[in-house]
């Protein structure tokens, strides 16, 4: 009937009518007329979010009148996936114009949009202007702010929320965990853990696996161990996260033979379940730490078989691993065969020519990566600068310093400085060691007055080491190393009084010396030893040998460097406690127990003194062995009475 009405005739039929017919007609088709269909656009514009057309959505969404709260969802997720940060403003503001802006389930997506888009005030100020709060908008807040290594400010807030009477979930918990490892606060962020983890107990969240994973790795970040041992031992219930979260723990705080036996046990007590990419780089830096080769080629063959070998951060590690337990050539082949390539895998390649004393090495591949379009990072300048260090190359690193915020937009960090004080300080130039901290724009810390501090140690600079040490004190009254390096300085010019002095200082504090420790790797083995340790079967004869070789040094020159001994005690004393160092009874062991021609790997805890250093290079000729000892330095490379380091160490 609706079209017929239209038609030229029924309009020609309409002027031969009377008027009352006329407007009886019009007030029918009048009535018959249908309202205009209003379009809703929701679906469509959901639809093109998920396929990530953005642009297409946002012009219906200037059409659609009523967008429901799903359309924004899916809206503001869609910003968040495309980094669109001005987009995200569009959403936001159409948001606001609807009246919307209080619904707290939207309140909480836009938070977590602007963290996506590390615009963390925005997330702020959406927190700030919602009044209805629930847990979800608190949870939010809280995970932003600690993305952003604002972990006091949540922890502020999560004050806050407990006065509003608010109560907390388990994602709350995770989240004020995490914020307490966000800021450099460390004592006030470690007793706002512990308050934490008292409330999970009380609330009873102790059976939350993902809750109590998080306390472990808070404890692990703050180095207190044992605390994380208790948490992981009263678990329950253990995934992998959680095992991989001790793990790492064991890993992070010097504690690798631990981390390894953990591993071991893991793998007995869950052979159905793979370990993650995480656990795998946790694995291979304690392999690292311990300079255990063979342990960490049959990772390495794991991580093949498993497929893991495409996962950058295991590759990075992979070739870190390699170079720190003495193979530089395996080191080059893994990183040689990845096809992707991220500043991570150049900074690891780097790094272990630095460590080698291979500067100019280091600082070709440098260039390298700059070549090949790759940005350096602050870490890949902290690698460089070391590399530059380890090998006296004074020049360039003043230049690659300088470039930093010339050519690369970077700002120094107190690590780039500290490295420049350490580069400066080695090669003796300690006055222009002096003007770099004095020109700081920031305050120097303790990494840059611990490098003057050990340069003062390798030039006996004592004016020097005394002004380094009181700033040391301070900033680290209980880091029992700043106490021993000064005494160390004050033994060598035989200022025994002094040396007496920081010994009360240390005993005053509570502190003790940390003993050296070396470790050696022996079919697939690990052995350890310390100077005072006698618990070992072998020990007499490694006493035997060591005594012997030293006898034959004499006879061709040698002179034990006796001047680091914190004792005053006649020079034959003096010799007897140099022969019982630990990396000495390492090596003996090694020439023991491993078969002619094999070569030797050690690390130690401590920097190699200069006495053993100098039995090493004799070792290596006298016994044509190829050592490595990985100190807490570097690596050194000894081979037929010479010493990779150039004896620039």
């Amino acid at each position: 009937m609706w079209a017929a009405l239209h038609t030229p005739q029924s309009i020609h039929h309409l002027h031969h009518h009377p008027s009352r017919s006329r407007r009886k007609f019009l007030r029918a088709s009048i009535t018959l007329r249908p309202a205009p269909i209003k379009e809703n656009y929701n679906d469509l514009i959901q639809s093109l979010c998920h396929k990530g057309e953005l642009k297409s959505a946002l012009k219906l969404l200037a059409k659609e009148q009523s967008p429901t709260q799903r359309t924004y969802e899916a809206l503001i997720a869609c910003c968040g996936r495309k980094n669109d940060f001005v987009d995200g403003v569009r959403v936001h503001e159409r948001i606001v114009e609807d009246g919307s802006d209080q619904d707290p389930f939207l309140a909480t997506k836009l938070i977590g949009m602007y963290s996506e888009l590390d615009r963390v005030e925005y997330a702020r100020q959406v927190f700030d202007k919602t009044r209805e709060r629930t847990v979800y908008v608190w949870n939010a807040i809280f995970r932003a702010l600690t993305l952003a290594g604002l972990g006091e400010e949540a922890l502020k807030l999560y004050v806050e929320m407990n006065r509003t009477g608010v109560g907390s979930d388990r994602f709350t918990y995770t989240y004020v965990l995490k914020a307490c490892v966000a800021s450099e606060y460390v004592a006030f962020l470690l007793e706002k853990g512990k308050e934490t983890h008292a409330h999970i107990l009380r609330h009873g969240y102790e059976s939350r696996v993902h809750i109590m994973t998080t306390l472990v790795d808070m404890y692990a970040r703050f180095g207190l161990v044992s605390y994380a041992e208790r948490v992981f031992g009263g678990m329950p219930v253990r995934n992998m996260v959680s095992w991989s979260a001790m793990i790492a723990c064991y890993a992070k705080n010097e504690r690798p033979f631990e981390a390894l036996e953990l591993f071991s046990k893991m793998m007995g007590e869950r052979p159905d379940e793979d370990p993650s990419s995480v656990t795998m780089v946790s694995v291979l830096q304690a392999c690292a730490a311990l300079v255990a080769l063979d342990q960490g080629k049959l990772i390495h063959g794991y991580i093949l078989r498993k497929g893991l070998d495409t996962i950058l951060p295991v590759i990075s590690v992979l070739v870190t691993m390699y170079a720190r337990c003495g193979d530089l050539r395996l080191a080059q082949l893994v990183f040689d065969q990845v096809e992707k390539r991220n500043v991570v895998s150049w900074n690891s390649l780097i790094s272990s020519y630095g460590i080698y004393g291979m500067g100019q090495e280091a600082i070709r591949i440098f260039n390298e990566m700059i070549r090949s379009g790759i940005r350096p990072s602050p870490i890949s300048f902290v690698s460089v600068l070391g590399a530059c260090s380890h090998s006296g190359l004074v020049g360039e690193g003043k230049r690659l310093f300088n470039s930093m915020r010339k050519d690369h937009g970077i700002t120094p960090s107190v690590e780039h400085y500290a490295c420049m004080v350490d580069l400066l300080g080695r090669a003796n130039l300690l006055p222009e060691a002096i003007k770099i901290i004095e020109g700081m724009r920031i305050e120097p810390g303790p990494k840059v007055w611990g490098s003057l501090l050990g340069s003062c140690r390798i030039h006996t600079n004592v004016e020097l080491a005394e002004r380094a040490s009181q700033r040391l004190f301070r900033l680290e009254p209980y880091n029992a190393g700043n106490y021993v390096l000064l005494a160390d300085i004050y033994a060598a010019t035989q200022m025994w009084d002094q040396v007496k002095r920081v010994k009360r200082l240390l005993d005053s504090r509570g502190l003790q010396k940390v003993p050296g420790c070396s470790w050696i790797e022996v079919r697939r083995r690990i052995h350890s030893f310390i100077s005072t340790d006698e618990l070992n079967p072998q020990m007499e004869q490694l006493h035997a040998l060591i005594l012997k070789l030293s006898l034959e040094m004499k006879e061709q020159g040698y002179v034990p460097e006796t001047k680091n001994v914190l004792y005053d005690l006649d020079t034959e004393e003096k010799e007897k406690i140099l022969l019982g160092h630990s990396e000495k009874l390492a090596v003996a062991f090694g020439l023991i127990n491993s078969r002619r021609g094999e070569t030797i790997r050690i690390t130690k805890n401590l920097r190699l003194c200069e006495d053993c250093h100098a039995v090493t290079k004799f070792v290596s000729k006298f016994a044509s062995r190829e050592i490595f000892v990985r100190d807490v330095n570097r690596v050194h490379h000894f081979r037929d009475g010479v010493c990779s380091c150039g004896d620039y160490w």
